[in-house]
């Protein structure tokens, strides 16, 4: 078996449920107040780690409060931690979310984040069999030295360039999996995307991004995901669920589809596996606390 590595952000959800989303200086009553571990990177990890799968997360917490709980929730869903730093006098991640109808805005401040280096992600020995993930809540220098490093092991890697940020070829060059929902397809593309569009649509935009060189997973939300897969389509439709919270579901699904490649899955069924878990994963409330088992996965498998 293979392992995933995860170099990622780690953050503290501080999140506020109402009816509905307040407009433009506006105020509104809210609900509640809700803390969750998030971050992108632990998320990400979370999910990898409860599929069974030896997962390490690399990256940086503040030596705060919110730094010794995230610690602490992370081990206990069997992540490695060991290759965390504790950052002095800058404070741990913090998203603040808003949750309206299953549907969320989040504004992030990176904190501690924003420090991970390529001395941080030199750190973890990588070989062939293994999957590097990471994603745009750490500064790119350090994604593109983690690549080279994956790259060099004979490692697979897996972008999740999200939140959206124009990047170079020289880091798109050291991607072996890009996986995007239709939002970043289309900030990335310089497209506009609508619900009722075409699949060929998206099919379109992924080849124009990378043509058929690589794997190209984009995430569709309800209506499941669209892969490019030796250049060819291959549609994963949505599951029916009723979604009570969104956040984390594209990284439920990286994390996932990581665990399910280093067990050996061919990519086939690793999207359908990674699919599931995000059905699953939207019907709970918070981010990594959302992401579900080995066992909850397989039981909606089997229908």
């Amino acid at each position: 078996m293979g392992r995933v590595f995860v170099a990622g952000s780690i953050n503290m959800d501080v999140v506020a449920t109402a009816e509905r989303h307040p407009r433009v200086g506006e105020t509104v009553a809210g609900k509640q107040v809700l803390y969750f571990p998030g971050g992108k990177g632990a998320n990400q990890a979370a999910a990898a780690a409860k599929q069974g799968v030896p997962t390490t997360l690399i990256g940086r917490l503040g030596a705060d409060a919110f730094g010794m709980e995230l610690k602490a929730y992370l081990a206990a869903q069997g992540v490695d931690i060991s290759l965390l730093k504790e950052t002095p006098r800058v404070h741990t991640g913090t998203a603040i979310i808003t949750l309206a109808n299953a549907d969320n805005t989040i504004v992030v401040i990176p904190g501690a984040n924003a420090l991970v280096d390529a001395d941080d992600v030199a750190a973890p020995v990588l070989t062939k069999g293994d999957i590097a993930i990471s994603q745009f809540e750490i500064p790119l220098p350090a994604i593109n030295a983690f690549f080279k490093r994956a790259r060099a092991a004979g490692a697979t890697t897996m972008l999740n360039p999200a939140p959206a940020a124009a990047f170079g070829p020289e880091l798109l060059d050291l991607v072996d999996i890009l996986v995007l929902n239709e939002s970043e397809l289309g900030f990335l593309t310089g497209r506009e995307f609508r619900d009722t569009d075409d699949p060929a649509h998206f099919v379109e935009a992924a080849r124009s991004m990378c043509g058929n060189e690589k794997i190209i997973c984009v995430t569709l939300g309800r209506r499941g995901v669209l892969a490019l897969i030796d250049g060819e389509p291959r549609l994963v439709p949505g599951r029916a669920v009723k979604a009570v919270d969104t956040t984390g579901a594209g990284d439920c699904f990286v994390g996932a589809l990581a665990a399910q490649l280093a067990s050996g899955a061919t990519i086939s069924h690793a999207l359908d596996y990674a699919n599931a878990a995000a059905s699953i994963c939207v019907q709970r409330m918070g981010a990594a606390p959302s992401m579900p088992t080995a066992a909850e996965v397989a039981a909606v498998l089997r229908g």
